[in-house]
């Protein structure tokens, strides 16, 4: 990449780190809450504290990829709207087809391994991030299915996820 601005290249998926593929947030503010947290400090101070829906939290995908172009391999991270492309749900729902399903996500890397995307990256704009962030991602193969799609097939269920 060069400079700050981004780049796209054609490039395959290698592999996904499925051991943490997302993390939780408030759902009003996006805010990054701990693992323990449910309740958003930034919010609880602006919100009614007897609405407890006010400061829920959701997940939202955070995934490390590797990627090959036809000159370079890369470690990347895909936020949530880059990764939904991939998974055709979200966070939150991919979560609960993993908690019924326990080999999911390493499924899912099977699954995806090998895809062809049209991929454009940027280079973060927080000096401490350590990797190149994926902004969009474009499947190249006509008969593409997000890895929901044959999940739910490989484990027998229907309709959402």
């Amino acid at each position: 990449m060069e400079g700050d601005k981004p780049t796209t290249l054609m490039c395959t998926l290698l592999a996904i780190d499925h051991t943490s593929f997302c993390y939780r947030v408030c759902s009003v503010c996006e805010r990054t809450l701990p693992d323990i947290q449910s309740l958003c400090k930034f919010c609880n101070f602006n919100f009614n504290n007897s609405n407890p829906s006010s400061s829920s939290s959701k997940r939202l995908f955070r995934l490390l990829i590797s990627i090959a172009s036809d000159t370079n391999v890369f470690t990347v991270i895909c936020f949530d709207r880059a990764a939904k492309v991939l998974f055709g749900c979200s966070a939150d729902e991919f979560f609960d087809f993993t908690k019924l399903h326990p080999f999911a996500a390493v499924s899912a890397n099977r699954i995806l391994e090998g895809e062809m995307f049209r991929a454009t990256l940027s280079k973060p704009k927080n000096g401490n991030a350590q990797h190149v962030r994926v902004v969009s991602l474009f499947p190249l193969r006509s008969g593409f299915q997000p890895a929901i799609e044959s999940l739910k097939k490989l484990y027998g269920q229907r309709g959402d996820c």
